[in-house]
């Protein structure tokens, strides 16, 4: 496994390997099928190309109102437990940290990809987000605290994890593209991306 760093970005290059890719994805039928995945509208009425669920105490949900975390799917259920393989990689590598409260899902089809944009609506910016990447790569892109900073673009693979934490926790990313039907882990391709982060203040 190879560490990789930028501005507090630290890249863990194959942390999963193969067969706990597999098992992780296992997991998260379940999730799915508890908690469908929606194309969220943004507050200005654009329906965003990145399906969302998620696990845990809370879920991230957007729509006319604006984004926020809410304690349910959008269907009324509570949101499916994070799964333990999912937790394992938070206990690792970041130990010290509180547990997380949400583990939100992107599911990145051929055509979807995320702008530029800081996890900025959580109430403790003192703790990690943790960022878990299975199937097809993706081009991601990694900035400063300002959107104009510079950014940097890297390649996450199936299995790399990525932690932001001190001075990477607000700073701007995104994923540019998918290079679609480059894995074989999802049977009809994509990606999933999985971020687990703490949604309360603290105590």
């Amino acid at each position: 496994m190879q560490t990789l760093t930028h501005h507090g970005f630290r890249i863990y290059k194959s942390y999963l390997s193969p067969p706990a890719q597999r098992a992780m994805v296992d997991g998260l039928r379940a999730v799915i099928r508890a908690a469908p995945l929606s194309h969220y509208e943004t507050p200005w009425g654009k329906r965003m190309s990145v399906g969302m669920s998620a696990a845990g105490a809370f879920g991230w949900v957007s729509d006319r109102a604006g984004y926020r975390y809410a304690d349910k799917h959008p269907s009324g259920v509570p949101w499916p437990k994070i799964p333990d393989a999912v937790l394992a990689v938070w206990q690792d590598l970041v130990p010290d940290a509180r547990a997380p409260e949400c583990c939100l899902i992107n599911f990145y089809g051929s055509a979807a990809k995320m702008g530029l944009h800081s996890d900025d609506t959580e109430g403790d910016f003192t703790q990690p987000v943790v960022s878990i990447s299975l199937g097809d790569p993706a081009t991601f892109r990694m900035g400063g605290p300002s959107r104009k900073d510079p950014t940097r673009s890297i390649l996450l693979e199936s299995g790399d994890v990525v932690v932001m934490a001190g001075d990477s926790r607000l700073a701007y990313h995104g994923v540019d593209r998918i290079r679609f039907g480059r894995s074989d882990l999802l049977q009809k391709g994509g990606r999933i991306n999985l971020t687990l982060r703490v949604v309360t203040p603290p105590d």
